[in-house]
């Protein structure tokens, strides 16, 4: 099924969730309602629909997400009403249909957001079983390894930084195609803030000579809160010149 005819479709079950509706009994004050089963569906096509072709950030999505929020026929026939401006545009070649295309930095930084509940959901399993217990660096490593692996095809793990100054070092992965670095870190007892921060600082200065980066990502997992101020901190690292992109981000 083309573009132009999934809207017709989705405008044609919006009209059929219309004729389902019924008018309050007599006596009854209240708004015609529809048939609820029908508008669960079509509202929720609909919003697969427009998130699939232009983004959920997209005005079409936010429009239909925010208007059409019960089954009366006032908010059905607003969400037939943008599903026919999309119709009308992709008609006249006045709008693209191809979804916008993610920032690989902020598809990291959603991984970074979303470590924490992560690395807690998977100590709750079935019957105790053994499960990744995050403990140190090296297991904050091998999860985001295994969660890089969602959304890139190229992750290259402990790719050696050219030497610097006699000495040499590995970053945790290098997302080549993309050509980012991703530098990662877990506070302890003796790694707080200051020690994170010059360790940091100390990358951002090599990682600036690697030949297949543009920029530095660098997720530090602080479960413990042992940074004081991470934004101040992230504030401090954070740079975005011709030599190299740095975006820090100290979670949770």
């Amino acid at each position: 099924m083309g573009i132009l005819e999934k809207v017709d479709s989705l405008i044609d079950k919006g009209n059929g969730v219309l004729a389902s509706h019924r008018s309050p009994p007599s006596g009854v004050i209240g708004f015609p309602t529809c048939d609820s089963g029908l508008f669960a569906t079509w509202k929720t096509q609909s919003l697969a629909f427009l998130e699939k072709q232009f983004s959920s950030t997209s005005p079409y999505y936010l429009e239909f997400q925010d208007k059409v929020k019960k089954a009366y026929t006032g908010s059905i026939r607003t969400g037939i009403g943008v599903l026919e401006a999309v119709k009308e545009e992709i008609d006249s070649g006045e709008i693209s249909t191809v979804p916008d295309t993610k920032n690989p930095i902020q598809i990291i930084e959603n991984l970074c957001d979303r470590f924490h509940l992560i690395a807690r959901q998977l100590r709750e399993r079935y019957n105790e079983r053994e499960t990744i217990d995050i403990q140190d660096e090296y297991d904050v490593q091998d999860l985001f390894h295994a969660l890089l692996h969602l959304e890139f095809e190229d992750v290259r793990a402990e790719e050696w930084v050219p030497s610097n100054a006699g000495k040499s070092t590995r970053v945790d992965f290098l997302l080549k195609p993309e050509r980012i670095v991703v530098e990662i870190k877990k506070t302890r007892k003796g790694l707080g803030a200051k020690e994170v921060g010059s360790q940091l600082i100390e990358d951002i200065h090599r990682y600036s000579s690697h030949p297949d980066c543009d920029a530095l990502v660098c997720f530090v997992y602080d479960p413990d809160g042992r940074v004081a101020n991470p934004r101040g901190l992230e504030s401090d690292l954070n740079k975005d010149t011709d030599e190299l992109v740095v975006q820090t981000y100290i979670r949770p």
